[in-house]
Order: structure tokens, then C-alpha cells, then sequence
């Protein structure tokens, strides 16, 4: 019998085995209120966009339960314009995008959900985390995590989440490419970077779900990116919510994270929603990405 998420996570500290146990527990709850949360809400979010029904709901529930564990002392979450206090006594703070890809869900689409696990108070630098995971919500239920460990997938069943593989690290030299933004608002450099690739054979595969495009990197390499744009010079993914999370994650199988100068986890962030450019993938990619920058 495949190995349990449980017992998986009896090698690292309990409390943050805890942690993890508790969000995967939401997982089935969120997949399944999918059908029934659709359409758009009358409000926007702190950035701006239009949130949907969806957004707003898994939003709440993560929060609420949470908060329920007393383990998390607060939250960033990409629907919440400021930290979101939760228990005093709490060990970890949390950053969170609940539905990521979430404009997916009218097409039935991949969306996902993304965690941040620290210690120390948000914000903070990514490299500060001690844990990070992912939840996609595709044909199959999967969850992807890193403690410092390696990153491990597992598939959700019956019997709860059960591993799938373990201490994954992407293959060499990779094989796609997924890249958000309008080519013609690319920045000329990062266009002759992609017409490299595409000369080399990389295939294109991109979904509009952060989670669903790098799980995909994550299993036949390459690189992602929402790169840095002429009319959005910061590009479009928030550093604590999405790219620091993601990034933690890639590093940890053995990849690299840039925003075009440095790895994503050494930026400092100036406040809870700043945005950076984001490139994620096979370290000799990052790395060649970075000398044509």
C-alpha cells in the first residue's frame, strides 16, 4: 500500500506536520463546493480584480478553519487587503492564495490552491519559509509539498492523500515552457530568450493557473514565467502569495526562481502585495535567462 500523507510527515516536527495534515484535510471540501460556487461577486480584492463567488468562499473557509487549528497566528491572503490576525498563541504565519486560476473554473479548467508556511512574522523574505505546498484541483486531486525535504506528491483517494512520488526533482533539460503576458508586451530581450527555446523544441503549455502551469514544469521541466512587461514593469504575481511559495518549492527540486537579477526568495519584500517578475524552472534555464536580462 502506497505510503499515507501521515505517515510521510512523521519525519519532520509535529506541529507543522499538524499544520499540513489540517489544510490537506480542506482539500476534498474545497474540490466538491467547486460545482456549486460559480459566477462573480460585487467586489474587488485589494488589487483590483473583480472577485468571483468562489474566491471569496474558500477564501473564508481556509481562514475560519485555520483558525479552528490555533496553530496559525495570521494570514496573508491574495483576497484580503491586509494581515489577518488569528490567534495570538498561533506558531506559523501563512500566506495564502485560496483559488489560484480561479477564472478557470466557468471552463473547468485547473485551478489550485497555495500555501506559505514561516515562522517568522509576514512579511518577510521567502527564503524565511520552512514549508510550502500546493493543492491542485484537476481530473485528480493532487498535493505537492516541501519541509526542506525534497518535494513530494501524493494523490487523494479514498483513503485520503496517498504519495505518489517522492523527492522529485525536474528533468533535464526540460521540455516546456509556459509564459504568461502578451508577446508584444515582452520585453525584447525575454522574446529572443523564447525564440531560443522554441528553436531548441520546447513546446508551449500555458492555462491561466500558476499551480497548473508549474506542476506541469515540475514534472517534465522547462521554465514559467509571468515576466516583467512593458505596460507592467513588476509583471503580474505577488511575491509572498505566489512567487516566493512557488520558488521555495522549485529550489527544493533542485531548479531556480529569478526576477531577473536574483533568486525570488532573496527579495525583501516592501509590503503585502507587491508584485515581481517571476521565473521559475530548470536551473541552467534560470541561469541563461539572467546573463540575456
Amino acid at each position: 500500500m502506497a505510503k499515507a500523507l501521515k505517515e510521510h510527515l512523521g519525519g519532520i516536527d509535529s506541529e507543522l506536520a499538524s499544520l499540513i495534515l489540517k489544510i490537506s484535510d480542506l482539500a476534498s471540501t474545497i474540490s466538491s463546493e467547486l460545482t456549486y460556487r460559480r459566477g462573480k461577486a460585487d467586489t474587488k480584492n485589494v488589487f483590483g480584480e473583480l472577485q468571483l463567488i468562489a474566491d471569496k468562499w474558500a477564501d473564508q473557509f481556509i481562514i475560519d478553519e485555520l483558525r479552528k487549528s490555533e496553530l496559525v497566528k495570521a494570514v496573508v491572503s491574495e483576497e484580503q487587503p491586509d494581515l489577518v490576525k488569528l490567534n495570538d498563541t498561533g506558531i506559523f504565519n501563512i500566506t495564502l492564495d485560496p483559488l489560484d486560476g480561479s477564472s478557470n473554473i466557468e471552463s473547468n479548467n485547473l485551478v489550485g490552491t497555495i500555501i506559505g508556511i514561516y515562522k517568522e512574522d509576514l512579511p518577510t523574505q521567502g527564503k524565511r519559509q520552512i514549508a510550502a505546498m500546493y493543492i491542485l484541483y484537476g481530473p485528480v486531486t493532487t498535493l505537492v509539498y516541501t519541509a526542506q525535504n525534497g518535494v513530494h506528491e501524493f494523490l487523494h483517494t479514498k483513503e485520503g492523500f496517498v504519495l505518489k512520488e517522492e523527492n522529485i526533482t525536474l528533468p533535464e533539460p526540460g521540455k516546456l515552457y509556459g509564459i504568461g503576458g502578451l508577446r508584444k508586451d515582452w520585453l525584447p530581450s525575454f522574446r529572443r530568450y523564447i525564440e531560443e527555446l522554441e528553436l531548441a523544441g520546447y513546446k508551449l503549455r500555458y492555462g491561466g493557473s500558476f499551480v497548473g502551469d508549474f506542476n506541469q514544469i515540475l514534472h517534465y521541466g522547462g521554465i514559467f514565467a509571468y515576466p516583467a512587461l512593458t505596460t507592467k514593469p513588476n509583471g503580474k504575481l505577488r511575491l509572498l502569495v505566489e512567487s516566493n511559495t512557488m520558488s521555495f518549492i522549485v529550489e527544493q527540486a533542485g531548479g531556480a526562481s529569478t526576477n531577473g537579477t536574483c533568486s525570488i526568495l532573496e527579495v525583501e519584500p516592501e509590503g503585502i502585495t507587491q508584485r515581481v517578475p517571476t521565473y521559475i524552472g530548470n536551473k541552467a534555464l534560470i541561469e541563461k535567462l539572467e546573463k540575456i536580462l
